[in-house]
């Protein structure tokens, strides 16, 4: 009930955003398909969808992680097979032609990155299964063959005891590859998947048609560092 209630919440606000803007919107960037699933996200700029701390050059900057959240949280809720399309509305005025360009690299790079970081995280994870799997089954393998002897050596209650003992350690040593194959790698595979199709959605941007014409040039990373003019102190 939680997460239908979080959804519908979520398609409310977003066909809310244009009605929370009384001035026309510009639009630009990559068409959007029909019956796509539109992620709808509003920022006053550019840069607030981005890590401040990042060092990184723009196209290789990481997400802001509440924007990440938000867009991976609204693209999970959507159909496996639904065409996902990312929507920035912009809460200034457009700034250089560039500008949709550039949001549609760096986003599509993040989360081809985040592709590449799942596979290594799943390559590793069945790494570590096969190891497991070898101790495992060399642990089963001592402790029916310790359980066995004690067996025939000793006919007492007390030699069944150890037995069992031994049997039920030598398959909790089993726990653990069982665990990674049956269980853990499919969320990781899901992950992966779906930062794939992130990572070649359209992406668009709207701006307000108000607002200061030269807003874009303290908004990183719509021009280079050399001609960003400095913002003047308020």
């Amino acid at each position: 009930m939680a997460a239908g209630s979080d959804q519908g919440n979520r398609a409310s606000d977003a066909r809310k955003l244009n009605a929370m803007s009384n001035t026309p919107l510009h639009s630009a960037g990559d068409p959007f398909p029909p019956d796509c699933v539109l992620i709808e996200v509003r920022v006053s700029e550019l840069k607030q969808l981005f890590n401040a701390i990042d060092p990184s050059p723009f196209r290789e900057r990481d997400l802001d992680p509440n924007a990440e959240e938000f867009i991976v949280a609204w693209a999970r809720e959507a159909s496996p097979s639904a065409t996902l399309a990312l929507a920035v509305y912009l809460d200034r005025p457009a700034g250089l032609p560039n500008e949709p360009v550039e949001l549609r690299e760096a986003i599509h790079g993040f989360f081809r990155l985040r592709a590449d970081v799942s596979r290594r995280r799943l390559r590793e994870l069945f790494r570590r299964g096969r190891t497991s799997l070898v101790i495992g089954i060399c642990a089963l393998g001592v402790s029916l063959a310790l359980g066995n002897l004690v067996t025939r050596v000793f006919s007492s209650h007390l030699a069944q005891i150890v037995n069992e003992g031994l049997l039920i350690g030598g398959w909790v040593a089993m726990w653990k590859p069982m665990e990674i194959f049956l269980y853990d790698w499919w969320p990781i595979r899901a992950d992966a998947a779906l930062a794939d199709r992130l990572s070649v959605m359209p992406v668009g941007i709207s701006y307000r048609q108000d607002g200061s014409p030269d807003a874009w040039r303290w908004d990183w990373p719509a021009t280079a560092p050399s001609a960003r003019a400095v913002r003047p102190d308020v």
